[in-house]
This record gives structure tokens, C-alpha cells and sequence, in this order.
């Protein structure tokens, strides 16, 4: 693994210097032509945050409360709001200092009597008393641990278990700048599984919190659980998040670019961008040794109506002078972010570039891609299109990096509407499966003159034999009218519980899932029938030089969403002996790796989680033909870190033999990114199975 390399100090430093044996790896100006005279006090900088568009739903002023007291931490420079350095010196002349200092004073006092007269009054009334050393939002017990009598599958200890206090005592971020450099195949393998694993968990337990949400309220009923806060919370607690302990300049370790986010608080998660509003990231002032403060990314999402987008070049409007309706007010100064990236820029130091943008999805409205590293070549002071002074920023992506995710993402899009006309050559068909499915599917070869994916039947489901859907299929439906609810008869068939939020998102793996099935009186929308329903995502088949065929999404897939089956002919042991003599492709579905009890693992949260164990199912003791017959599944490709899943379900009959095999995101899939399967046993040159090379 390459060193985590420390930055020298950029400015003269009244600290003893670092130890010899560091390796310092900055092309930042020499201490001796940093000395100059200039006309701002970095001492003590106000920071006024550069606000962005919150996640939806739209929050109140409850949120930004809750948020304050959920992120704040006790040491003398938190990282989230509030932030001292947002709080204007008690000195300050302004009105508007005064009036902040005068709700600062307030609102201490306020906490003071609230501390010290509560008990005394709750004799009148239901009065709850918090710990004065406690961020919590509202008091838990004491004993806040899980017990081994309890599980987090239940919901009500989940419930205990997720009350969460956010000690004052937490450390906050590092003021250490380090670049990491150097990395090997097996450094960047770790660190990408690493991330891949943590937003795993991020996004298991969030829909596990708005679920939880959703039992007691009602899907739609009040106000909307959100899920992301409370799941970034948890974790914070349990000291999951990534980067805590050094502000990492450049490119994160494990994160690629072109990962999509659907929620800030993810990339707060993961380290890519500390600020859970502010669009500027940076290291403060106070925390620097010469009180200069230093930028490491941005977020551009349409906050600053000066902002000039065009991919590559940038040019960024700095924070600061906006109203509460976000226009323009008064003019910028540069101090805060604003000071940040122009020192920035003074010492060659580049920043990352995320993106944010309205998508049409059913998660939050908004995405976030990771864009990669930009250096910033110039600043300067104009006049805004609301007649006030603003800040300007000119940015230039490097070159040698990958494509930008929102680039890819536009151009994904317009296949979608117009294929022919964005990719005029390469299309053998626009659809394989000959209107079989519910949406095309796209076959692309613009490298040889292969069209093997055309030369076999389009199956849809999987073909069973016959004698399946005799064993004991009658009478075993629900009587849900309506919609099935909790506690129905298919409910309890999967262990007292649905796998599904009312999304259609997996809430966690398990050995079986038994949906709503031809038997049962819930219509089609219910929210236990979501696999069965068949694809939802427009993909693609194509020619890969390094992997043979592919298959790759057009649209963007949430983790935990359904993505397709994985069809084929089913034979008994006996038959599949036969064919395999005669050389036909078999697919083993015993030989999958059960990926499935990754999705939802809160073991690192709650010690005493264990997976789901019920229902049970044995061994699959079948094959599967795909020589003659096969749906797009067949071309997916292997991986021992994949971002799809196998897990199995019954519908259409009980026999537990014959499990329909289902496929699940991992993980958030960016659209034109290769869909990859753990298929346990691989061809040992190319690594994936011989029919889609």
C-alpha cells in the first residue's frame, strides 16, 4: 500500500516540523516566498457557508434543528453545523453579528433552564429531560445495547436499538492534510471493498429505518421518515464512517469516479465531501497553524445562479451574500470557502467535484456523481447577475482521468430516447428479447462481427418441470383484498415480516422469500409481489474486449432494487447428467455464493445481529439449461466483488426445491456500468462462465 503522504505546511508554521522519515509529496509554494503582506485577517474568518438545496423532501426548520443537535460534537472546532466558525465574534459591530449573537445567547440560556427546572416541572406536565452532555434528539434508556434475548429483526428493538446518542466526547475530523499516492492492485482492491461495503450498510439501514417508519405511521401517512439522517447517525455513532482520521486531498481511496449518491449524507459517509449543505469543504481557518484555510471539494448543484457549467471548465461562484430564497443580497467576501479555494489555488492544491442534479427517481429527486479532480487557475471579484460583487472561481479538470459520471449519465439518457441517433452503428437489434419483456433490451457489438446472442430463443421466466407445481400449491394464498398488510398469511410464510419496503426494495437477504402468488386475493400493486413483476430497467447486451459479452443498465439502479431473473431451463440431477454428456451449457445454482446475506448485515452495528436463517431451504440440487434457451441474466459477468446478488423466490408454486434465482443490486448501479455476478466457480482464464465468452 503507497504511504498516506502529509502535506508540508503550507504556510510559516510555529509547530516543530514534521519527522524526517515522512515522506513529503506537495508542489505547494516554499515557506519562503509565502511570507507576503496582505490586507485580510485569516485569524479569525467568518464562514458563511455556501448553502445547496437540501435532499428531499424539503425540510422544515424541525430538520436543520435536528441536524444541529445530531451533528454537533463537543470539541472546540465541530465539522458540521453548527460550527463555531458560522458564529460571528461577540465583539462584532454589525446588526447582524449582534442579532447572532442575541439567538446564540438565547438559545444557551434556554438549554440552561430547560436542564435545571425540568424535573421540577414535570409534575404539570409530560416533560422529558435530556442529559446536558448528550446531542441526542430525544432521551433513550440507559441501557441502549441490544441484549442477546433481543434481535434487530424485531421492530420495536430496532427501534430501541436506533435511538441513538451522539456523545458530545466523539472526535471530530482531523486537520491533517494528506494525499494518497501509490496505491497497488490489491491496496485499491481493499479500499474499493472497503467503501462498496460501507454504503452497503449505509443504504441496508436506512430502508430499514423508513420501513420501521412506515409500520407504525403507514406508507405515505405524516411526515417522511428520513431515513439517510438516522442511518448516517448510527454509524457515526459506531465510528463507521470512512476518513475520519486524515482530510484527504485529491482522489478517496475506493471511490471511483462516476459513483452516484443519492443522498449528501452518504458522501459525508464515505469522506468524499464533509459538509452536509455547505457546497464548499475545506479546512478551517481556526485549524490551521497560520490561520489559512485550505479547500478540498466542492459541490455544484445549482445554487448560484452566476455558476457556468460546461463539464471540463468550470466557472464557480464562491459562498456567502444570499437570502433565504437564495438570491443574491449582498456582495461576497472573500473569506470562509471563498479564502479556501483562492489559497488553494495559490498553492496548486486540486479539489473534487461533485455534482448534483435533479434525476427522475423514486429515492430522493436528486443524485450525486463524483466528476474527479479539478485544479483551480484563476479568481477573481465581478458583478453577479443580481448586481452584487460575487466571487468567481475558474476550474479545469485534469486530464488522464476517466469519463465524468454526469457526462455518461447524459449520454446514457439520450440512448434512451434516441439510440440510433446518439450510436448509429454497432446495434444488432434494439430488442432481444422481441417485445417478450417489458422494456427493450439492446444488443450492441461495435467490435467484431459476433452475433451469438441472436442465434438462441428469448426466455423470460424459467421453465420447471411440470411435476413442481403439483406438490401443494392449493389453498396456500392470502386473503388480503386490498394489499397485504403485516401479520398476513404470506407475512408469516417469510418469517412474520415482508422483504420488501413499499418501494419494492429488499430490505435484507434471506435463505427464501415467498411472495403473493396466483392463489392469493391482493391485487397486482401489493407490495409483497415485486420480483415476479419481471425487468424494469432498460439494459443492454454488448462486446467487451476484456470480458466478451456484457450486460450493462441504461438507467440508473438503486441498491436493493430488482433487477431481472436468471432464467433457464430446470433439470433433475438425472437429466442434467445427460445433457452435460451431450456438451451442453449447464448452469449450477448451488455453486452461486450467497451474496444475499451481505444485503442487510448490521452485524457491525448490533453485535448480536445474525442473518436470517428462516425460511429455510435445502440445497439446490438442480441444473439449469441455457444451451438452447436463456434471457439477458446469462450474459452478465462474473466477479468476486459484485454489485448484483442472487436470491432466491417463490411465486408461483411452494416447492422448495425449485426456487426461482431473482437478481438484486448491490449497490447503486450508475448507468453503462458492467452488471457482475459472484458465480462462485469461473472459467480460471477469463473469469467468468464459457457461454459469454
Amino acid at each position: 500500500m503507497g504511504s498516506l503522504v502529509p502535506f508540508q505546511d503550507l504556510n510559516l508554521c510555529p509547530e516543530p516540523p514534521l519527522p524526517a522519515t515522512v515522506n513529503i509529496s506537495t508542489s505547494a509554494t516554499p515557506s519562503a516566498t509565502i511570507n507576503r503582506t496582505t490586507t485580510f485577517n485569516f485569524l479569525t474568518p467568518k464562514i458563511e457557508p455556501k448553502q445547496e438545496p437540501f435532499d428531499e423532501p424539503t425540510p422544515t426548520q424541525t430538520i436543520h434543528q435536528q441536524e444541529n443537535f445530531l451533528f454537533s460534537v463537543s470539541n472546540s472546532t465541530p465539522d458540521f453545523i453548527p460550527n463555531p466558525e458560522t458564529t460571528p465574534p461577540a465583539n462584532a459591530s454589525s446588526s447582524a453579528d449582534d442579532q447572532n449573537a442575541l439567538y446564540s445567547e438565547y438559545f444557551r440560556i434556554s438549554e440552561l433552564f430547560r436542564s435545571a427546572f425540568a424535573k421540577r416541572i414535570q409534575k404539570y406536565g409530560d416533560v422529558e429531560v435530556l442529559d446536558p452532555d448528550s446531542r441526542a434528539i430525544v432521551p433513550v434508556p440507559e441501557q441502549s445495547q441490544l441484549t442477546p434475548e433481543t434481535s434487530p429483526t424485531d421492530g420495536s428493538n430496532l427501534e430501541r436499538a436506533l435511538s441513538v446518542v451522539v456523545s458530545r466526547k466523539k472526535a471530530g475530523r482531523s486537520n491533517e492534510l494528506v494525499r494518497v499516492t501509490n496505491l497497488g492492485i490489491d491496496d485499491q482492491r481493499h479500499f474499493r471493498d472497503l467503501v462498496r461495503r460501507t454504503r452497503m450498510m449505509y443504504d441496508s439501514l436506512r430502508v430499514l429505518v423508513i420501513s420501521e417508519e412506515e409500520k407504525r405511521t403507514g406508507p405515505g401517512n405524516g411526515r417522511r421518515a428520513r431515513g439517510d439522517l438516522r442511518a448516517a447517525a448510527v454509524m457515526r455513532d459506531r465510528e463507521l464512517w470512512l476518513n475520519r482520521d486524515k482530510r484527504i486531498v485529491g482522489a478517496i481511496p475506493g471511490i471511483e469516479i462516476g459513483d452516484v449518491f443519492f443522498f449528501r449524507m452518504e458522501l459525508c459517509v464515505v469522506g468524499l465531501h464533509g459538509q452536509i449543505q455547505a457546497g464548499i469543504d475545506t479546512l478551517p481557518a481556526s485549524q490551521s497553524s497560520s490561520g489559512e484555510p485550505i479547500a478540498t471539494s466542492i459541490i455544484i448543484s445549482g445554487g448560484y445562479e452566476d455558476d457556468e457549467d460546461s463539464g471540463d471548465s468550470i466557472i464557480y461562484t464562491g459562498q456567502g451574500g444570499q437570502d433565504k430564497f437564495g438570491k443574491q443580497c449582498m456582495h461576497q467576501k472573500l473569506e470562509g470557502g471563498n479564502l479556501a479555494l483562492e489559497r488553494s489555488m495559490h498553492y496548486g492544491i486540486e479539489v473534487r467535484v461533485i455534482r448534483g442534479f435533479k434525476y427522475e427517481n423514486r429515492v430522493s429527486g436528486k443524485v450525486y456523481v463524483y466528476d474527479g479532480l479539478y485544479k483551480i487557475l484563476d479568481c477573481w471579484f465581478d458583478v453577479g447577475k443580481s448586481g452584487f460583487g460575487v466571487y468567481k472561481f475558474r476550474l479545469s479538470r485534469i486530464e488522464g482521468q476517466p469519463e465524468m459520471g454526469s457526462s455518461i449519465m447524459k449520454f446514457a439518457e439520450s440512448l434512451r430516447t434516441k439510440p440510433l441517433s446518439t450510436r448509429p452503428m454497432g446495434y444488432l437489434t434494439l430488442d432481444i428479447s422481441m417485445k417478450k419483456e417489458r422494456v427493450p433490451i439492446f444488443l450492441y457489438n461495435d467490435i467484431d462481427n459476433d452475433h451469438d446472442p441472436m442465434y438462441y430463443d428469448y426466455l423470460v421466466n424459467t421453465v420447471f418441470p411440470l411435476n413442481v407445481f403439483g406438490q401443494g400449491s392449493n389453498s396456500t394464498g392470502c386473503d388480503c383484498v386490498s394489499g397485504c398488510t403485516e401479520g398476513c398469511f404470506c407475512a408469516m410464510k417469510n418469517g412474520g415480516d415482508f422483504a420488501y419496503d413499499y418501494g419494492g426494495i429488499l430490505l435484507r437477504g434471506k435463505p427464501v422469500i415467498f411472495e403473493c402468488g396466483n392463489f392469493c386475493q391482493c391485487p397486482p400493486s401489493c407490495r409483497n409481489r415485486v420480483a415476479q413483476h419481471g425487468l424494469r430497467n432498460r439494459l443492454e447486451i454488448f462486446r467487451s474486449r476484456e470480458t466478451g459479452w456484457g450486460v450493462r443498465s441504461l438507467d440508473l439502479i438503486q441498491a436493493g432494487a430488482f433487477i431481472c431473473e436468471y432464467a433457464g431451463v430446470v433439470l433433475t440431477r438425472d437429466q442434467a447428467e445427460v445433457f452435460k454428456m451431450n456438451g451442453d451449457t449447464l448452469i449450477y445454482p448451488n455453486r452461486f455464493s450467497e451474496r444475499w446475506a451481505e444485503w442487510g448485515d448490521l452485524s457491525r452495528i448490533f453485535p448480536e445481529y445474525v442473518c436470517p436463517s428462516y425460511p429455510s431451504i435445502p440445497p439446490l440440487d438442480f441444473a439449469m439449461d441455457v444451451s438452447r434457451m436463456r434471457n439477458v441474466a446469462c450474459y452478465i459477468s462474473h466477479s468476486s466483488s459484485p454489485n448484483v446478488l442472487v436470491q432466491c423466490v417463490l411465486y408461483d408454486h411452494n416447492n422448495l426445491m425449485f426456487p426461482h434465482l431473482m437478481l438484486f443490486a448491490m449497490e447503486n448501479i450508475p448507468p453503462m456500468r458492467e452488471l457482475s455476478i459472484d458465480y462462485g466457480v469461473a472459467d480460471e482464464w477469463t473469469g467468468k462462465l464459457s457461454i459469454c465468452n
